[in-house]
């Protein structure tokens, strides 16, 4: 207690009753389209759930602006986090009142507001890099998520999404993804899959054709430049976008199977054609 009451005088701790009380509209009212203020990004927030991922955003540099903890964590797993908000609020509740908050008891008690950075254009994201991920209208939290957390762990470069694709800041895709999404470059595509030739890509549709090549197929990984292009697994890829990729690319399968879930054939791809 003596601890606790020290942090309280030094950091910006505050005990709250209710989850009504001004400044944590952030954690419990605010929609996931409220926090990402669409027309203005640079202004919006974002929410990190549990102590590693919120530290591995602050190791990137993200801008912390709120923090949400139950009060056994401003001494535990929160400590080292909550020494480095300066004076960024603290706001801290008994654990009853902490659990009301949807899914809270899924975060290990621990939920923090970052401002959202102004996003960079896709030549900078792809400016060094040799394999990228296309995400092309995928709206599975889940699923962007999980694709995020494969591509950071087997050396993609960089991710771009369709503006048609799910917010990889959604509070779901974030906690998936492990922080991933702080440490894989990433933008929104502003065209078509196809306007990536003009940074010297080659493009692979991964889609079951009658054309198809084999995902282990030797040119695939002679590629000095390779973007592979993953679509939502119900619909597959648009039309349009596999007759205008360099290659359309499937995965070998047993038993009769046709597909895999998109995460699933994502790190797959990513890991055969690594270089």
């Amino acid at each position: 207690m003596r601890n606790f009451v020290f942090l309280q005088a030094i950091m910006a701790i505050i005990e709250i009753t209710s989850l009504k009380e001004p400044g944590i509209e952030v954690f419990s009212t605010l929609t996931e389209a409220q926090l990402r203020m669409e027309l203005e990004q640079e202004k919006g927030l974002c929410i990190v759930e549990s102590p590693k991922v919120i530290r591995v955003a602050l190791d990137k540099g993200w801008e912390p602006t709120a923090l949400l903890c139950e009060r056994k964590h401003i001494e535990g797993d929160a400590r080292d986090i909550i020494e480095r908000m300066g004076d960024v609020p603290v706001y801290t509740g008994s654990r009853e009142l902490l659990a009301s908050l949807t899914g809270y008891t899924l975060t290990r008690g621990v939920l923090c507001a970052m401002r959202r950075r102004q996003m960079p254009s896709v030549a900078e994201v792809v400016k060094e890099a040799r394999r990228i991920v296309v995400i092309e209208a995928v709206t599975d939290t889940t699923n962007i998520g999980a694709i995020f957390r494969s591509a950071a762990a087997l050396g993609i470069d960089a991710v771009v999404l369709t503006s048609d694709s799910c917010d990889p800041l959604n509070r779901r895709a974030v906690r998936v993804s492990m922080g991933s999404v702080f440490l894989v470059p990433w933008t929104w595509l502003d065209g078509p899959a196809s306007t990536l030739k003009n940074y010297g890509f080659k493009t692979a549709a991964m889609a079951l054709c009658n054309d198809s090549i084999s995902l282990d197929d030797e040119r695939l990984r002679a590629e000095e430049r390779l973007a592979i292009i993953m679509g939502t697994e119900g619909d597959g890829l648009p039309y349009q976008t596999i007759e205008e990729a360099d290659y359309t690319v499937k995965i070998p399968m047993a038993h009769g199977v046709d597909s895999l879930n998109v995460a699933a054939a994502a790190a797959v791809a990513f890991w055969q054609l690594r270089v």
